[in-house]
């Protein structure tokens, strides 16, 4: 067998610089020391940093989100107060009235007469017991030869529930007054006819309309409605839709219509 298929007694023997330097210690390995790009290269990912396995189909399904509560609604806003209204103004409010023809009535008649102006307009509002004596001293003393209008106010929570309103003017003066004179229900007045004739017809229309009598008329009588109807319209406790039925029926033959 040739020499160089010996066993180990035939290897040649190994240098003693090359076995000294395998004997030596590494050096130690630096933690930043980076690595050579070439060697980088070579280094395989091992299988524990490889992508994550899929998830197997026999895991369990992830619970259901529960739906999130509705955010409450936001509260509406207060509704704004409308401005407050202005205050109302006062109205007009009457004035003492002052003149030559005042003072001579209140030199007569003292407390019985009260003189005031309301917006431009005069009168005189006088004792009932004093009203015809009065009317006839401003037809003959004063000049006031024209009865415009007589008519009555009805205030029926008041003791004297009727004003009594007489509107006088004088054509020498161009002046126009008016008298009042408070009265109680049922309580008489005395006819003015002999002092204007024409307070005929317009005494009749007071009477007919609010039940007041004159004494000393020439044929108090209603002179808009029937003679025999009962009631009296212009007062505030006769109702606007009531009418005298049974006069309706008697001479009418009919029901009332309202």
């Amino acid at each position: 067998m040739p020499e160089e298929s010996k066993g180990p007694e035939s290897v040649s023997p190994v240098p003693e610089s090359l076995k000294a330097a395998a004997e030596a210690p590494a050096p130690p390995k630096s933690e930043a020391q980076p690595v050579a790009p070439q060697a980088a290269a070579e280094v395989k990912t091992p299988p524990a940093a490889a992508a994550a396995p899929v998830a197997s189909s026999e895991a369990k399904p992830a619970t259901t989100a529960q739906p999130a509560a509705p955010a409450a609604k936001p509260a509406a806003p207060a509704a704004a107060k409308p401005p407050a209204a202005p205050a109302k103004p006062a109205g007009p409010v009457p004035e003492p009235w002052e003149s030559d023809l005042v003072s001579s009535l209140k030199q007569q008649y003292g407390s019985g007469i009260e003189a005031l102006s309301y917006l431009g307009q005069k009168y005189l509002t006088v004792d009932s017991s004093l009203l015809a004596e009065i009317l006839l001293r401003m037809r003959e003393a004063e000049g006031f030869d024209y009865c415009v209008d007589i008519t009555a106010v009805h205030y029926p929570k008041r003791e004297q529930q009727f004003d009594m309103v007489y509107v006088l003017y004088s054509f020498p003066h161009n002046e126009r007054i008016r008298v009042k004179a408070r009265i109680s229900d049922g309580e008489h007045v005395q006819s003015a006819v002999a002092i204007w004739p024409t307070a005929n017809w317009l005494e009749r229309e007071v009477f007919d309309m609010f039940g007041i009598v004159f004494e000393g008329h020439p044929g108090l009588k209603r002179i808009l409605l029937p003679e025999d109807w009962k009631g009296h319209p212009l007062r505030k406790d006769y109702d606007i839709l009531l009418q005298d039925k049974e006069w309706v029926q008697i001479n009418l033959g009919i029901e009332s219509g309202q």
